[in-house]
This record gives C-alpha cells, structure tokens and sequence, in this order.
C-alpha cells in the first residue's frame, strides 16, 4: 500500500468515525470469505456499515480525530479487524449475536464497540449491548410512563361524572 492509499483509507475512517456515534470493533480472521460476504449483507439490511481496514490506520485515524476520546480502544485493535458503523447502537450486536446462532460458532469475536462515548471492550459485553435501548425505545417507555398517570386521571373524572350523573337522574 503507497503512502498515498493509507492517507486515504484514514480519510474515509475519520469521516466514518466523525459521521457515527457508535461502532463495533470486531475479528473476522477465521471467517471464510462466504461467511464475510454474509455478514456484510446482514450488515447491508441493517443499514450498519462495514469496513475491514488495518488496525495501524484505524488507529491514526481515532488519534487526529481525538486521541484521549478514543484511548480506550487502540488495546482492540489487533489480528483482523471489520469495523461496524451504526446509528442504532444495538444493531451491531444484534447482528454478531444472530450471525454466531446462525453459523454455531463464536465469531466474529467482539474486541470493543464504542457507544455514545463510552467504550465496551471484550467479547462479553455483546449480550449486554443486544439489550441496550435505543433513543427511540427510551423516549416511548417515558411518553408511556407519562401517558398512564393521565390516563388514570381521565378514568377516575369519567367514572365520578358517570355516577355524578347517575346519583342525579
């Protein structure tokens, strides 16, 4: 690769990196190449991006973004590693999660995966981050929470009118 190639690779990492507040760090290595391209579609579907790069250059691009943002993850950058892009910070570990059941086995491993600012690292978080919520998934639990104390209210002034009435006639 000349000078110029990794210039560019980590050109396109920093605009991932900048674009994404969460991604995975995962290892490929022992995965065939039909597997890769399986789990590249599955990525696909899922809107999650998937780049393989070296981890030299995934390195050098986290550093001139913010070096002390991302020190938590130069110790997973190692063997083979595909990087996956997300906006759902779930969707990345859902599809490891299924691709493992699917194929029997534990890859890909996860190294780390970056959430919002906070790093993950090691394979046993992946069942925590399946379970984690969403934006979206948040903010509908608290419009729930927020529309059942109202909703009781309605019932009980409806109820008290109805017997209101019914005392009445």
């Amino acid at each position: 690769m000349t000078k110029e190639q990794k210039n560019e690779v980590i050109e396109i990492l920093k605009e991932k990196f900048s674009q994404y507040n969460n991604f995975y760090i995962t290892d490929t290595e022992s995965l065939s190449v039909a597997q890769v391209s399986k789990l590249r579609k599955a990525c696909f579907n899922k809107q999650v991006e998937m780049k393989v790069a070296k981890n030299t250059l995934i390195r050098k691009a986290l550093e001139a973004i913010d070096a002390e943002k991302y020190a938590g993850i130069y110790d997973s950058l190692h063997n083979v590693t595909a990087l996956m892009f997300s906006e759902n910070p779930k969707e990345p570990a859902l599809i490891i999660s299924s691709f493992r059941k699917e194929n029997n086995n534990e890859k890909p491993v996860l190294k780390a995966a970056f959430i919002n600012g906070d790093v993950y690292a090691g394979n046993e978080n992946l069942k925590a981050l399946t379970q984690i919520k969403t934006k979206n998934e948040l903010i509908g639990e608290v419009i729930g929470l927020l529309q059942s104390p109202a909703k009781r209210v309605l019932a009980a002034l409806i109820h008290h009118h109805e017997k209101q009435t019914a005392a009445a006639e």
